[in-house]
């Protein structure tokens, strides 16, 4: 005989003590229904972590429920009314087992026929990590309960800085200060090697592959970082590149996902010769520093100006990053 669990949540956002609670949940029915409860002004849309739960979770049957009602019983003297009627809309069979880890479970489950297993208590004394973990402290401090959030929710709050601006600019040399003080994933620059390795001139090929193989090494590094992953160039910068050695700007590299934050060097260090560098002339440094802001600001994204040498340079990174919130 089918035996059928049902439990529901806002999951604001979902992090491990609902997976904990949910995990075992399943592993006491043979089928599993989670309602995802939401209003229209809640801080993380309802639709976003329906998504969620049913990415995490594609083994249980996973509704949404977004219309306004009462949230507490002292909202309305028909609270629980309504609330039957939700339940038995999104779980019209009988439910067996109505899971919960709060002490509406009891009554909710009087209501509906269900038997209370108020598994979600029990999970989280067992863990000091998981005691008192709620949506509302994750949503004030992402990154103080990063290894409690599952990986979609990672990726909604995950940040990219990426540093970016002319030739001789000091870019990687800050990455790699940024990484080393901040303990930073960053990602390097594909298209220093791919120069390094093809001494021929650079075709636009050439340069839709940089712009691309950056992309994709990024996406590929970010499931590891934690709140803030840090590029050393993206595609913004090959559409700069191509405008100042080919005199187009691909609408491909112009479109493609874009960092929360910029961090654009000013080209007030000197230029230093590294084999793989074109643009010696006072003159055209000049310009190619224009192409690279005029680039961010068609982008429309978020940008701070970074300039000085040595630690004032570094600093001045950190306080445009201290800026963003992670």
């Amino acid at each position: 005989m089918t035996k059928r669990g049902f439990l529901l949540g806002k999951f604001m956002p979902p992090h491990a003590g609902h997976i904990a609670l949910i995990e075992a949940a399943r592993d006491l029915v043979d089928e599993l229904t989670v309602l995802v409860c939401w209003l229209p002004d809640d801080p993380i849309a309802g639709e976003q972590r329906l998504g969620w739960m049913r990415e995490l979770f594609p083994d249980c049957r996973v509704l949404g429920h977004g219309e306004v009602v009462p949230q507490s019983p002292g909202d309305s003297p028909d609270f629980w009314p309504i609330w039957r009627d939700i339940v038995a809309a999104a779980h019209p069979e009988p439910i067996d087992y109505l899971f919960a880890g709060e002490d509406y479970g009891a009554r909710l489950a009087q209501e509906t026929g269900g038997f209370f297993v108020p598994l979600g208590g029990r999970i989280l004394a067992m863990d000091d990590a998981l005691s008192g973990l709620s949506g509302s402290a994750v949503r004030a401090d992402p990154a103080a309960h990063w290894p409690m959030l599952p990986e979609p929710v990672r990726a909604h709050y995950r940040k990219r800085i990426c540093l970016h601006g002319s030739e001789s600019t000091g870019k990687s040399t800050l990455a790699s200060q940024l990484s080393q003080q901040l303990g930073l994933i960053a990602v390097g620059e594909y298209g220093r090697s791919h120069c390094e390795v093809h001494r021929e001139a650079l075709t636009l090929d050439d340069l839709l592959l940089i712009g691309r193989a950056q992309q994709a090494m990024a996406s590929a590094a970010e499931r590891w970082a934690e709140p803030r992953l840090l590029l050393d160039t993206d595609a913004l910068m090959t559409a700069a590149w191509c405008e100042m050695l080919l005199g187009e700007r691909p609408e491909e590299l112009m479109q493609a996902q874009k960092a929360d934050l910029y961090l654009l060097l000013e080209p007030d260090l000197p230029w230093v010769d590294d084999g793989t560098r074109f643009f010696s002339d006072a003159e055209d440094r000049h310009r190619f520093a224009r192409i690279t802001e005029q680039v961010l600001i068609d982008a429309d994204v978020e940008f701070a100006r970074i300039s000085g040498s040595g630690t004032a340079r570094y600093d001045a990174a950190l306080r445009a990053m201290g800026a963003l919130d992670v």
